[in-house]
């Protein structure tokens, strides 16, 4: 995963479920865990929502930030002045020149969650992000080949619990995510140049000068097996 200077919201919700004629099938429930939630990735798109191109992002990029069981998410913060990014080039007030899906998230590749029903819980302590900021919970079931994927997604709420839960194809080959997202939103703030020893500040300053939403979980719990 690639660090970067972007900032953005990423909120994630996954649940598994095993179900198969004859096989053993389970129940994974898992939480909102900070050893869990631990990679982040950002989607670019131009003002006509076309797809440019995406990468790994370090989590704190995404203004994910945790605090013991608590997450907080904000949006998208760009330190750097570059006219790509904005326009004119640089200074706080400008204008952004591209829409970003902030994405945080946990992905399984051993195919222990094939053909199961994976479900992903939490709860949201606040939630004051605008209407350009509709965070939702996922869970994923990616293709071997990363060609397709079936999705299930929940906005989250103002306050309050929220679950999401997908039933996943029988294939050890597939790959397994859930997690936070936000869907393309336009940058509208830079923080300036700054060396990498000013990541932290920034990021503070970014979370203080937007609107935020905070959650709290457990870890993975898996439940009921039967034949």
């Amino acid at each position: 995963m690639k660090s970067g200077l972007l900032r953005n919201v990423v909120l994630a919700a996954l649940a598994v479920c095993v179900l198969g004629a004859g096989v053993a099938s389970a129940d994974v429930t898992y939480t909102v865990d900070s050893s869990a939630l631990t990679l982040g990735y950002m989607n670019v798109f131009d003002l006509s929502n076309n797809f440019l191109w995406g990468s790994g992002w370090g989590t704190a990029d995404l203004t994910a930030v945790w605090s013991g069981n608590q997450l907080t998410l904000g949006p998208n913060c760009i330190g750097d002045p570059n006219e790509y990014w904005y326009l004119p080039s640089g200074g706080p007030g400008s204008v952004g020149q591209k829409l970003m899906e902030a994405n945080l998230y946990t992905q399984v590749d051993d195919g222990s969650l094939a053909g199961q029903k994976v479900t992903f819980r939490g709860e949201v302590l606040s939630n004051t992000l605008t209407s350009a900021h509709v965070a939702v919970a996922f869970v994923k079931d990616f293709a071997a080949d990363w060609g397709s994927y079936q999705i299930a997604v929940v906005n989250l709420p103002t306050s309050g619990l929220f679950t999401v839960s997908l039933n996943t194809i029988n294939d050890p080959s597939r790959h397994v995510q859930w997690g936070f997202q936000i869907p393309p939103f336009q940058e509208r703030r830079s923080l300036g140049r700054g060396a990498a020893s000013d990541l932290a500040r920034r990021e503070r300053d970014c979370l203080r000068g937007f609107r935020h939403l905070r959650l709290q979980g457990g870890g993975t719990r898996r439940k009921g097996r039967s034949a």
